[in-house]
């Protein structure tokens, strides 16, 4: 059974996605993919508790610069 059979925010159906969501610590990014219930309506994405712990514990590695076993994706650069 899924946590939510409707969007909480809107009201539209569910599905489940994989996505990916974006997590910053510090001065680092990551990419992470996961899966999710996803609103076919607004576009809200509702994650299990475990996904949310995982992302935790991943941004809180980014803060502290703990990044071996993280696969690099290339370079960032802000333009102004």
């Amino acid at each position: 059974m899924r946590p939510f059979e409707r969007c909480p925010v809107c009201g539209g159906e569910v599905v489940e996605k994989e996505v990916e969501k974006l997590l910053r610590g510090g001065i680092h990014t990551a990419v992470v993919k996961v899966q999710a219930e996803v609103c076919l309506h607004c576009g809200e994405r509702l994650y299990s508790p475990e996904t949310v712990r995982r992302f935790e514990q991943i941004k809180a590695k980014l803060e502290r610069g703990e990044v071996d076993g993280f696969q690099p994706l290339g370079r960032s650069f802000a333009v102004s």
